[in-house]
């Protein structure tokens, strides 16, 4: 155990954050810390590392463990020092090494102390060991990962956003490699090619890390258990998110049954005390199954506590059938090209993501379709359009002095006073927060403030930059339902690739300063990527062959197909060999379903709830098929795509 939380209990005054909690963190783990906004997420990982007590209970940290926290606060330093010299502090013992390997050399050179040359090749040697030879290469390594040039590395920490900044500071926490890394909110700062390059690096890291995320995508493919904040509870799961959510729809189902059935055995029990208390023949009955219920442990009714809201779009006019045409349009920073001549169409019901890697020029490019940015070559705007724009700069638009409420006022929407209050609960703001004024908000209240304005304009053209970054996740579905239900088109900006891919029907994105556009989903977009690579490296294995070939010109062409033929009746036989071993494994999944379908009707019989050993039983044995469901599943799936590649 690396660290651990024993019976804990905050309170922020009268306020309960976790209460009775009982929490380990072992070696190797993957840990999604999960819960609506608000819950207490953030405060859980200033308990882990000390910087808030307990008021009941103990944190307990092993001996010489090492944590690392990103998070906001973070964002408070500032430094001259270039971002490489920042993310190689994480080597303060190699460079006080170096320093004083620098001070015994000028010492040697004065004296030939016999003393004084062992300890400076000790030195040398632990140098070597924490491979601090490396430190230069590795840390620009990272940093070029995270998204940065290299003529970057050298600019001051001080010219770069905070974005960037939390970036750097990343980059210099995955290189001091604590035991354990406690990562919040860590993609709300990356792009898309960034958090694919950070879930490479941290499959491989051999600490343990605890994520605070809102990136569906991100916790499925990182993590191997999910801690979910739930009302003042610690509730653990093993598995990642996907698994969670299955798991817990179970887990509440299940409860609210033996609730139920509980409560159908009190009812009857209290009608016969009702009933013969008063009749001495029964008197002592009554009082058997009174003190039966005094005892009895009473089961809680499941009430998921989240806003279950439904976000309904309105739009006024039906656009003709482009809505924007842009014809050789070109854009330029400076000497920095982002779009050269692009041509590209909107078409009505198009729901377009506009993807890519920071510094491309997405944002560029919704701008100028929302025609707020300069540009040379033409926009064609079409017939009917009415749009809505989300950025950034439309925070500085809010009136100061409205109230949350009077603000949605603004947009003329038609919706009553009770709608707006009900779709300013999708937004997390709830009860006495909508008659708070613009000017005392966040930065992050203020942008879902204007994010929601956007929500119920009645436009039927919708431009969105990153809407889902201030949104948890039960949110950014309810979101992503709206938009799928949304009659109207759109294009947004976005990193979050749960959102995207459940949203968007193409994708765009910027290539060698173009618009290149895919027609289809995102999960089909990352799969025609992946077989296009594949087919490179298959051209390039080919093509290697091929410059070989003059070496064979003094061969009999007859002999050629020979090998091949000996070769093909050998695929001929792995082929049957694979198709065998899929039809098992075909068998054993339906085998397995089967069994999986047996145990949930005998989950679904209510006598069972009603016996607790028999109850938790079963549950085991769920769990157990589960597991062996999910394994069936990956060796069906694997056996298939190795026949479809071979009969193809």
């Amino acid at each position: 155990m690396l660290i651990g939380f024993n019976n804990v209990t905050f309170e922020f005054g009268a306020r309960v954050i976790v209460s009775e909690a009982t929490w380990h963190i072992h070696p190797g783990e993957r840990i999604g810390l999960i819960g609506y906004n608000g819950t207490g997420k953030s405060t859980m990982l200033k308990l882990i590392v000390g910087q808030y007590l307990p008021s009941v209970g103990t944190v307990e940290k092993g001996r010489g463990v090492t944590i690392g926290y990103l998070h906001q606060d973070l964002l408070s330093f500032d430094t001259n020092d270039s971002i490489l010299e920042v993310a190689m502090g994480a080597f303060e013992r190699v460079k006080q090494l170096e320093k004083e390997i620098e001070e015994l050399g000028i010492e040697l050179e004065r004296t030939s102390d016999e003393k004084l040359l062992e300890k400076y090749t000790d030195k040398l040697h632990e140098l070597e060991v924490l491979g601090g030879y490396t430190i230069h290469h590795r840390t620009e390594e990272v940093l070029q990962g995270l998204g940065f040039s290299n003529a970057d590395v050298n600019r001051p920490y001080k010219e770069f956003s905070g974005g960037w900044r939390m970036r750097v500071l990343l980059a210099k926490m995955i290189l001091q490699a604590p035991d354990v890394l406690l990562l919040d909110e860590p993609t709300n700062h990356l792009d898309l090619p960034s958090i694919e390059w950070l879930e490479k690096y941290l499959t491989h890291y051999q600490g343990s890390v605890v994520i605070v995320s809102h990136d569906k995508f991100f916790l499925n493919r990182m993590v191997n258990k999910i801690v979910d904040l739930y009302q003042q509870e610690l509730h653990i799961y093993s598995g990642n998110y996907e698994y969670y959510e299955k798991e817990k729809e179970i887990r509440v189902e299940m409860q609210q049954r033996a609730y139920e059935n509980q409560q159908d055995y009190i009812r009857q029990q209290e009608r016969f005390i009702e009933r013969f208390k008063a009749k001495a023949s029964k008197a002592a009955a009554a009082q058997s199954a009174m003190k039966r219920l005094d005892k009895i442990d009473r089961i809680e009714q499941v009430e998921i506590e989240r806003p279950n809201l439904r976000i309904n779009f309105q739009i006024d006019k039906q656009p003709g059938k482009v809505l924007v045409d842009l014809k050789g349009v070109s854009k330029q920073f400076g000497e920095n090209t982002i779009i050269s001549g692009a041509v590209a169409e909107i078409e009505r019901g198009d729901k377009i993501a506009l993807i890519g890697a920071n510094g491309k020029g997405k944002s560029t490019v919704l701008r100028i379709i929302a025609g707020t940015e300069s540009y040379s070559g033409e926009r064609v705007w079409g017939h009917n359009v009415e749009e809505s724009f989300y950025a950034q700069h439309q925070l500085e638009a809010l009136d100061l002095n409205n109230t949350i409420l009077e603000e949605m006022q603004t947009a003329r929407s038609g919706k009553t006073d009770l709608e707006l209050r009900s779709l300013l609960g999708c937004f997390l703001f709830g009860g006495d927060d909508i008659d708070k004024r613009i000017k005392v908000l966040s930065g992050g209240e203020k942008a879902r403030v204007a994010l929601a304005k956007v929500i119920v304009s009645k436009a039927n053209f919708l431009m969105l930059d990153e809407p889902t970054n201030h949104l948890d996740m039960h949110s950014v579905e309810l979101l992503a339902d709206a938009l799928n239900k949304y009659e109207g088109s759109l294009i947004f900006v976005s990193h979050d690739r749960f959102f995207i891919s459940r949203t968007a029907n193409k994708i765009w994105e910027i290539i060698d300063h173009e618009i290149k556009e895919f027609k289809g989903t995102y999960t089909e977009y990352m799969e025609w990527k992946e077989r296009m690579a594949k087919q490179q490296r298959n051209n390039k294995d080919k093509e290697a062959p091929a410059k070989e070939a003059p070496k064979q010109e003094a061969q009999p062409a007859k002999a050629a197909p020979q090998p091949k033929a000996a070769l093909d009746q050998d695929q001929k036989k792995e082929l049957q060999r694979l198709q065998k071993q899929f039809s098992k494994a075909e068998q054993d999944l339906a085998r397995v379903q089967e069994e999986a379908k047996k145990l949930e009707a005998e989950m679904g019989n209510p006598d069972n709830y009603s016996d607790k050993t028999k109850f938790t039983a079963l549950e085991q044995q769920y769990k157990a098929v589960q597991q062996k469901l999910a394994t069936a599943n990956k060796e069906y799936e694997t056996l298939f795509e190795k026949v479809m590649s071979m009969e193809s």
